[in-house]
């Protein structure tokens, strides 16, 4: 199997479809391949824009393809479940035995709780997973249903993530409907996530910033 045939294998799509059905039942926001793709796409962007060779992002669209099927089996340790079930997939394709380890070991280390970034594909994915935050995520379209995480992504009406590599600079933007949260919520939620993209941006040499609404938040 070829690297660029991973996002469409059966099991890939399979993984995502159970797991993203099974986080809808615990009221978690979209997590499907949609997501994925995205996260991909945007990972191997900043690695681009960074001048980083074509191996590197080719890394790093693979990890942010395959970094959330371990919902497929438990939300709790999804990441290293994800790393386990990569590896299987990642085994019968021509990418050499250190390329694998280096998507296998970023999948692992993508969640705030127990990863952090330490290369350029693990804090290229870090800084894509952290930062998809979009009305769209949210499955339910009634306000009077939804939790402080539905909240969250639903103010926001905007988002894009800024890379630039003389400022030295990471920043993510963000537009925010106030009228449906404030900011305190914002960072009740999302402030171990935000952490982890400073610590993803200094693996570039670089600061991470958040805007909300044209003001500078950190």
């Amino acid at each position: 199997m070829k690297a660029e045939d991973i996002a469409k294998d059966r099991r890939v799509r399979a993984y995502y479809k159970k797991g993203n059905e099974i986080l809808g039942h615990l009221g978690f926001t979209d997590h499907s391949i949609a997501h994925a793709e995205i996260v991909s796409r945007q990972a191997v962007n900043l690695l681009k824009t960074l001048g980083y060779d074509e191996e590197t992002q080719q890394n790093a669209r693979i990890a942010g393809v395959l970094h959330d099927i371990g919902n497929a089996i438990s939300r709790e340790h999804h990441a290293e479940y994800g790393a386990l079930l990569a590896k299987g997939i990642l085994a019968e394709t021509e990418l050499s035995v250190e390329d694998q380890v280096t998507i296998i070991s970023a999948i692992a280390n993508h969640d705030e709780s127990t990863g952090t970034a330490y290369d350029p594909v693990s804090a290229a994915l870090i800084l894509a997973d952290k930062t998809d935050v979009r009305r769209s995520r949210v499955r339910t379209k009634d306000p009077a249903h939804f939790d402080i995480h539905d909240r969250v992504n639903y103010a926001v009406t905007g988002a894009n993530l800024v890379i630039d590599p003389e400022a030295k600079r990471i920043t993510l933007n963000l537009q925010i409907d106030e009228s449906i949260i404030s900011m305190f919520d914002y960072f009740e939620i999302f402030l171990n996530r935000m952490l982890m993209c400073r610590r993803a941006s200094e693996i570039f040499g670089m600061k991470f910033r958040l805007k909300a609404n044209g003001q500078k938040v950190s």
